[in-house]
């Protein structure tokens, strides 16, 4: 059983005492939605000390912070475990609404971990959460379309590149560019790949230095703009998440896609040879993209009243076994090289495309670690949405915007 890993990793470690009824503990872990792996690994952690048990959050990370926050500033003792979107990790560490993970798992989990991991995971140099998964995005592609548009795509193709084939060839560029933390990964992708960042000094709170308003800025403005107002713009832009931009580009107008990992396994079958993929686009030719950073950790609540057994469900759940089950399940990539090396993976997916999902990963450009996110994130929703309403002045516009929600001065 995987259980049998959290043992060896937690041998020190004290267990809690049992309810006063004498039953076994139920640890209850909040999980982000999924087809059902994160309940199977509950499953196979299980042991005869404690279960697991599942409770679903909403689809939305947004939606997800605010129940667990709302919860969790409540002293909620009925969550155990959660599942946490890298975005808002430092705001409940800073909190203090985390249990501090113990030294021999946190040097564990750093040993084990890719470094992109490790840093999204950490709060105050240490890690506050333990990572589970690593996903990243790529450019998925349909080969049939991007031989007639005469791309060469065994090169590195830019954002200007996929926009102009897919206007050719009358097909559709899908992208996520609702109102949500999914268009702020592409905001900040775009904008990291130009040389950039949203925000720095990140560790002077609200006095962060925002930096969106430079060239790399208006080089991600331009891109958006540019798909925006061009054919390629799928109908539902303006409303597309994960899934909307994963339909248009399984449908017949389908030419190109920047979406998460899973996209091979819930497509490689209807698609066949037809589905290609490579490296994120470039949103400056010759310039290294920096492709978005996704994932969950798993993070033990202060309030649990059984930290210690959940800190061994812990390191059986983030088990290279358990990362590469996983992935095996949902097509969300491990966050540890182990993980993908574990065999009915590595069979699962061409050796290249586990290449590329390792190497987006580490080359990743995360979003801004700052326990001021969701003001950040929310001021970028009100000032780059709708798609169309993007233009060079946007990065000025938002900048003095986040300033102003930071500091008080406007709410969001």
């Amino acid at each position: 059983m995987l259980a049998s890993v959290a043992a060896a990793a937690l041998a020190s470690t004290t267990l809690a005492a049992c309810g006063s009824s004498g039953g076994t503990p139920q640890l209850v872990w909040y999980i982000n939605p999924d087809n059902g792996g994160q309940a199977a690994l509950a499953k196979d952690c299980s042991t005869s000390q404690y279960t697991i048990t599942t409770q679903l959050l909403p689809q939305d990370a947004t939606q997800q912070r605010v129940q667990l926050a709302r919860r969790l500033n409540a002293h909620d003792s009925s969550i155990d475990l959660m599942s946490l979107d890298p975005a808002y990790t430092a705001e409940l560490a800073n909190a203090g609404y985390l249990a501090t993970l113990p030294d021999a798992l946190q040097a564990s989990l750093k040993q084990q971990s890719f470094k992109g991991a490790v840093d999204a995971s950490s709060w105050d140099g240490k890690l506050a959460v333990a990572p589970f998964w690593s996903n990243t995005q790529v450019l998925w592609y349909r080969t049939s379309v991007a031989r007639k548009a005469g791309l060469d795509m065994t090169k590195p193709v830019t954002w200007d590149q996929i926009i102009d084939a897919a206007t050719k060839t009358g097909t559709k560029v899908a992208v996520q560019a609702n109102k949500y933390e999914g268009y702020v990964v592409l905001i900040n992708a775009l904008i990291m790949g130009a040389g950039g960042d949203i925000a720095s000094n990140l560790t002077d709170g609200i006095d962060a230095k925002v930096d969106i308003d430079s060239a790399a800025g208006k080089a991600a403005a331009q891109v958006i703009q540019k798909l925006a107002h061009s054919s390629a713009a799928p109908p539902d832009l303006s409303i597309a998440q994960e899934g909307q931009s994963e339909a248009t580009f399984a449908s017949s107008i389908g030419g190109f896609l920047t979406n998460w990992t899973y996209i091979y396994s819930a497509h490689s079958k209807t698609l066949g040879s037809d589905l290609g993929y490579a490296r994120y686009p470039e949103t400056v030719a010759g310039q290294e993209s920096r492709p978005p950073y996704g994932g969950i950790g798993i993070g033990v609540s202060k309030y649990s009243q059984h930290t210690d057994l959940a800190m061994q469900a812990v390191a059986c759940l983030t088990s290279p076994t358990s990362q590469g089950t996983y992935a095996l399940a949902e097509g969300n990539m491990p966050a540890s090289a182990a993980g993908y090396a574990y065999p009915a993976l590595q069979k699962a997916y061409p050796a290249d495309l586990l290449k590329l999902f390792e190497t987006s990963v580490d080359q990743a450009g995360p979003r801004p670690t700052t326990p001021y996110w969701s003001d950040i994130s929310g001021a970028i929703q009100s000032t780059w949405h709708p798609p169309v309403s993007v233009s060079p002045s946007t990065p000025g516009a938002s900048s003095t915007f986040i300033t102003q929600v930071l500091h008080g001065r406007k709410l969001l």
